[in-house]
């Protein structure tokens, strides 16, 4: 029997659908991101066997409190440099390698919906992040991260969600400078594009296909800066912001500087760009409000922020969690492997030859065999004090999983090598007044007013040889080799053997391709020996033989005139490690 419909029931109905079609809907969303983690899961640093502020067990707290609020209206992102930079991602990633990577479980844990990886993670290698991005179980984005058997994205290029009838493309993309940091042989069979192009095709795609509501950029590249190429930049934020029309907002990160500001593009749209800075003190978070007119959006306000954590509480639940495997790690990084008969700062590597810098110089001559040793400081505040030494404090001598390589090189380019480290580092000096160190007001988080104008991990001193730098002298300029450390002469034309860490060989730093003049291309054919392990496991060993070491300055270079270097040398020092006694 057919089921009958009155008039009025009839009219009732109609008036109900017209209500309904004419309903003004507001939703609201809140997305959240951390970036650059370098393993501060938990609130202990285990390289100072320290508690520390940066942790995600506070970020949890925050997450957890804002689902309350929000439920699945909120989104929490990951920006990539998750798997290097504490013991505890390095005991997952290769010492206890068999089980779920620590990265992949906390990111579960926290319920992360989607990520991205940095350029730190392509460093562990394959097989360790292709068994991490399998153990995740949210979507792992790079658009443009090329599988160059296929041709088509190695990971996920963008993810959708919908929440509450409003839909949020994530497109996730990694900077394109990975061929100059890194050995082939970590990202093989991989390409990795431009991000300009390749984020106007997705976007344009996401826009046409999906009809997003709202799109977002999660990259791990810089504001803008780093290197530069005909083909790329390191840091496309802000060129991919100004140039691409589409994106509402973009998490970045990368570059370790906290960031909320707007940015036009050539359409006259305003992006948000947001970076929480590192290590799990911030995050960014958007929250977004979309009012929707008879089905159709109609206004749209986004605002950014970027929220300390220090003042959150750790998530004594997640910490329980993970406390087997904290211990498990504590347990490995206070392994006892010798003893230094004096303390060690990493100050003294900026302001001459130090016992420090050359202690690495030293270990990598005698691991190599090679006539000369290139390194940087790769730590700006690292101390080891006098006494035993354990397996954490060889992450304060040597941070990342870099290895060991021996290039050769001509003498001219060793010079040109170090002519364009000094120039990063000193100033050319005209008084005996002036600064002798390039120095700016910081911009990052740091107890000092003052740091170093450029990267101090492109710093690099050589061992091996004697040598000069005349700070009066212009850029370029300013190297003078005096002889072999061994008393021979020191040949421009001749070829020597020279140590460095893979970063440095690869091209990192450019020292070798803008400084010595060296094609990138032809860098893989220079180099003579690269180490399978990371250089960390064979300073560990030197350590381990020796028993007790004793290190001590070289003092086979020196900063010239003296007369005018020595008390710059102690003044900017003052400016730049106020809190030393």
């Amino acid at each position: 029997m057919k089921k009958l419909i009155t008039a009025g029931a009839a009219m009732i109905c109609m008036a109900t659908a017209m209500n309904a079609a004419n309903e003004t809907k507001t939703v609201e969303l809140r997305i959240v991101e951390t970036s650059d983690v370098h393993g501060s899961f938990f609130p202990y640093d285990f390289i100072s066997r320290k508690q520390t502020e940066g942790t995600l067990c506070r970020v949890h707290t925050y997450v957890s409190r804002l689902r309350k609020e929000y439920g699945d209206r909120l989104l929490l992102l990951d920006n990539g440099d998750i798997l290097q930079g504490q013991p505890s991602c390095y005991y997952s990633n290769y010492v206890a390698s068999n089980r779920e990577n620590v990265a992949s479980e906390v990111i579960n844990y926290m319920g992360y919906d989607c990520v991205t990886m940095g350029n730190h993670d392509v460093e562990t290698g394959h097989a360790v992040y292709d068994k991490w991005t399998k153990e995740v179980r949210c979507p792992m984005l790079g658009a443009n991260i090329i599988d160059r058997t296929t041709g088509r994205p190695y990971l996920q290029p963008y993810a959708v969600f919908v929440r509450e009838g409003v839909k949020i493309a994530v497109l996730g993309m990694l900077s394109p400078a990975i061929p100059n940091w890194l050995n082939e042989s970590l990202w093989s069979g991989l390409q990795f594009q431009e991000m300009v192009e390749c984020t106007r095709h997705w976007v344009e795609h996401i826009r046409r296909v999906e009809r997003a509501d709202i799109v977002v950029g999660l990259f791990h590249s810089g504001l803008s800066g780093g290197i530069s190429t005909t083909e790329y930049d390191e840091n496309a934020t802000a060129k991919v912001a100004s140039q691409v029309p589409g994106l509402d907002i973009i998490f970045f990160g990368h570059d370790h500087i906290a960031h909320n500001d707007w940015i036009e593009n050539e359409k006259g749209d305003s992006v948000l760009c947001l970076n929480p800075s590192c290590f799990a003190r911030n995050v960014a978070e958007a929250t977004i409000s979309l009012t929707y007119e008879n089905g159709k959006l109609k206004e749209k306000h986004i605002s950014g922020a970027v929220s300390s954590m220090a003042d959150e509480q750790v998530d004594r639940k997640m910490l329980s969690h993970f406390q087997p495997f904290i211990d498990d790690v504590k347990k490995y990084v206070e392994r006892r492997i010798g003893y230094v008969d004096t303390t060690l700062n990493a100050h003294d590597c900026f302001f001459g030859s130090s016992p420090f810098t050359d202690l690495v110089h030293n270990m990598q001559l005698e691991l190599s065999h090679a006539d000369i040793s290139f390194a940087a400081p790769l730590t700006q505040n690292g101390i080891l004090k006098k006494g035993a030494l354990h397996v954490a404090d060889m992450f304060k001598l040597y941070r990342y999983e870099n290895r060991l390589c021996v290039l050769r090189l001509t003498g001219e380019e060793i010079r040109q090598h170090l002519e364009m480290s000094y120039d990063l580092w000193v100033n050319t000096m005209r008084a005996p007044s002036d600064h002798i160190i390039k120095i700016k007001e910081n911009a990052r988080e740091s107890s000092s007013q003052y740091g170093f104008e450029n990267p101090s991990f492109n710093f690099d001193s050589a061992a091996g040889i004697e040598y000069e730098v005349d700070v009066t002298k212009p850029d370029g300029e300013k190297v003078h080799v005096l002889r072999m450390s061994n008393g021979e002469p020191f040949d421009d034309h001749q070829e020597y053997r020279v140590v460095m860490n893979s970063y440095r060989a690869n091209g990192g730093g450019e020292l070798l391709t803008r400084g010595a003049g060296i094609d990138k291309d032809s860098l893989q054919g220079r180099t003579v020996y690269e180490s399978p392990l990371d250089l960390r496991h064979y300073l560990m060993e030197v350590i381990e033989r020796h028993g007790t070491i004793s290190p001590k300055a070289n003092g086979n270079w020196r900063f010239i005139p003296e007369e005018w270097a020595v008390p710059a040398l102690e003044r900017d020092r003052r400016l730049i490690f106020p809190s030393e006694p």
